[in-house]
């Protein structure tokens, strides 16, 4: 199991180093031996494609093994003395990392199929693919990462491939720009996130996943909710929630292809997986999973009101992305583990639906605006069909993949509000409470039991009742009023989600056309991989029904449905007054507020980045007229007193001549005076 695994991860990063080495080699001895428009020619293509067709085949083998026979495997490659915490190098395959990284596979062969058209002919696209491959094994590693410091060597390599992805037509500024902006951005966060882990590892004595999660009711309640804050800011920066959220937005503009990857399979989808992970941990600082909901809130309803003001189709789903991240956040936050993971894979699906099904449109039409559309559905029906299931799962419409897997965190959020903030991992028969804290009686009588402190011994001593009533306190919950402004957002979430959503389809695929008259599907690749990403976006919700909190609950479904057809409703009368116009012109003076995001990053320009450059240019006056004056005018000083002391040096042997002659003169006057 662990070396399917490990050749799963593998496989990718063999692609990417042969794409770096091979990749325009090949593509030069294709292209002059195949027809033009044959799919052959692109050697890249070749490549990247194979590999991650058969990391998915052993990805689904992962799967399969794990569903049959339920349980975690831990293997080891070595490890690594460091004198104080060791590392250890090692996998880890269980049910969360084994669906997870089945829907990063099925994301990345989408992608990378469907680039085998979307850029043939681009003179970069073999790096490119090796990007994408490299991007691909990165996730994977921080899914099968058994070390914590193993798995953030993936976290971060995610980072590079996005900078280098996102800036892939790095001649435009604006490209440049947006990989910039989030390399830093996500920089920032990671920092933290850095130093979390190291807190844990060290309070642990191990980074090992594991360890950590056993050693979280032993450590302090201090050391606990410090590594909890610290992760949470890397999580906030590489799930691109409030406040480092802005540069998701401004990411689009990068290739599309490498949108799906980034918002449905990788770096986003890092943020979240990792606090699925380490759920014992937040769940024993229920103050940073308080800080997580509210940041949860702001984030799914600000950029839910972003994206119904768009004027660009990629960045209405940009801002999807943020909005449908801050759901599974919220739905952690209330201790919704499973449910939150579940609408993270029927995210992935609908998602990379999406956004390939917007590339469609794009190549089609030559634009990005939702004005330039309309009437699409016509010449593209494969694609109009697609993107329709991807809305309708995006808005939560049954018996779509995202209906399933929103209700199941809506009736988990009720539940926490209805209970005074109870977890719902506590209250939920089939998952065990996370660990507790020790009590001060506790401790003391681990030290009267066994004065080594060995906990197994002491439950041997001991009863069960006696070990829960004195030695180990019942998880903290979040506070009731957090937990109810979870639930309310949710349900303006969802809202607000039916009413963006509704908006961008009618305004791409109905009226009048307003752009092209030749409207057709771009390729049959593109629009064949479109359609493939439709069936697991529909079906994907019913594979749940297994477990008794992933089924529809009647009160929350039926509550779902009705804000889903206000949402929806409320767009399409809007639209259905003059279909040529943009119904968001009904949200009147706010709109561009709306379209600007609340103008956070022009509070950010003026507070942050303004002042940095007025201390740069501050510093580089310094540098200028006092650092380097002061270098400048010390050598000329030296140029000046070497002036007079070089004229005896100046090469003239009369010169020399006449020194000497008059030095001998001057000498023997000497001595006929003095003798």
């Amino acid at each position: 199991m662990i070396v399917l695994a490990s050749l799963a991860a593998l496989l990718p990063l063999a692609a990417a180093l042969a794409g770096f080495l091979l990749g325009p080699r090949l593509t030069r001895v294709l292209r002059g031996g195949t027809p033009p428009r044959s799919p052959l020619r692109n050697g890249p293509a070749l490549i990247a494609c194979v590999p991650a067709a058969v990391s998915l085949v052993l990805a689904a083998i992962v799967a399969w093994t794990v569903w049959r026979d339920p349980g975690a495997r831990t293997g080891g490659l070595t490890v690594v003395d460091t004198g104080t915490v060791p590392i250890r190098v090692a996998l880890q395959v269980d049910g969360l990392s084994a669906v997870v990284a089945l829907m990063v596979c099925c994301v990345a062969l989408a992608v990378q199929a469907y680039s085998v058209v979307y850029l043939d002919g681009d003179r970069r696209h073999s790096s490119y693919a090796a990007f994408v491959s490299l991007f691909t094994s990165a996730m994977l590693l921080v899914v099968f990462a058994a070390d914590l410091l193993v798995l953030y060597v993936g976290w971060e390599v995610m980072g590079i491939c996005s900078y280098f992805l996102i800036g892939h037509h790095w001649e435009e500024r604006e490209y440049s720009r947006a990989a910039v902006k989030a390399f830093l951005t996500t920089r920032l966060g990671d920092a933290g996130f850095l130093v979390g882990i190291i807190v844990l590892g060290v309070g642990a004595g191990s980074f090992a996943l594991d360890d950590v999660l056993r050693s979280v009711g032993g450590l302090s309640n201090t050391t606990v909710t410090v590594a909890a804050f610290l992760l949470l800011a890397g999580v906030v920066g590489k799930s691109a929630q409030f406040p480092l959220h802005t540069w998701l937005p401004d990411a689009m503009a990068g290739p599309t292809p490498i949108s799906a990857l980034i918002h449905a399979a990788t770096m986003v989808a890092a943020g979240v997986y990792v606090v699925a992970r380490l759920f014992g941990v937040f769940a024993a600082a229920p103050a940073a999973l308080a800080v997580l909901g509210v940041l949860a809130v702001i984030s799914m309803i600000g950029a839910a009101l972003a994206a119904l003001a768009q004027d660009d189709l990629k960045r209405v789903l940009a801002y999807s992305t943020i909005s449908q991240l801050g759901v599974m956040a919220a739905g952690l936050a209330v201790g919704a583990h499973t449910p939150a993971i579940f609408h993270l894979l029927s995210h992935g699906a609908f998602k990379a639906l999406l956004f390939l099904a917007a590339g469609c449109v794009i190549v089609t039409t030559g634009t990005n605006m939702l004005a330039r559309y309309g009437g699409l559905r016509h010449g593209m029906p494969i694609t109009f069909w697609s993107m329709t299931i991807g809305f309708g799962a995006l808005a939560g419409v049954p018996p779509l993949s995202g209906w399933f897997s929103k209700d199941s965190i809506i009736e988990a959020a009720q539940h926490s509000a209805l209970h005074g903030g109870e977890l719902h991992s506590v209250a939920s028969s089939e998952h065990p409470p996370p660990a507790g804290r020790l009590t001060d009686a506790g401790r003391q009588l681990i030290a009267e039991v066994a004065p080594g402190g060995d906990m197994s011994d002491v439950c041997e001593r001991i009863t069960c009742f006696t070990l829960k009533s004195t030695v180990v306190e019942s998880p903290s919950a979040i506070p009731t009023g957090i937990a109810w402004l979870i639930y309310l957002g949710l349900l303006l979430t969802v809202a607000l989600t039916a009413a963006y959503a509704t908006r961008t389809w009618l305004m791409t695929f109905f009226g009048e056309p307003r752009g092209t008259d030749d409207v057709r599907e771009p390729s049959k690749i593109m629009s064949w991989t479109v359609a493939a990403l439709a069936v697991p976006a529909a079906i994907l919700g019913f594979f749940g029904l297994g477990a008794a909190e992933l089924r529809p609950h009647l009160g929350s479904a039926l509550l779902g449905i009705v804000l889903i057809a206000l949402g929806a409703g409320a767009a399409f009368l809007v639209w259905n007054r003059d279909p040529a116009l943009d119904p968001a012109r009904a949200l009147g003076p706010v709109r561009p507020v709306f379209a600007r995001a609340f103008y956070v990053d022009e509070l950010y320009k003026f507070a942050i980045v303004r002042p940095i450059r007025a201390l740069a240019r501050l510093v580089l006056t310094v540098d200028a007229r006092g650092i380097d004056t002061a270098v400048v005018e010390t050598g000329r000083s030296a140029r000046r007193l070497a002036g007079p002391l070089r004229i005896p040096q100046n090469g003239n042997p009369q010169t020399y001549l006449t020194g000497l002659i008059a030095g001998v003169v001057v000498i023997a006057a000497v001595v006929v005076i003095f003798q």
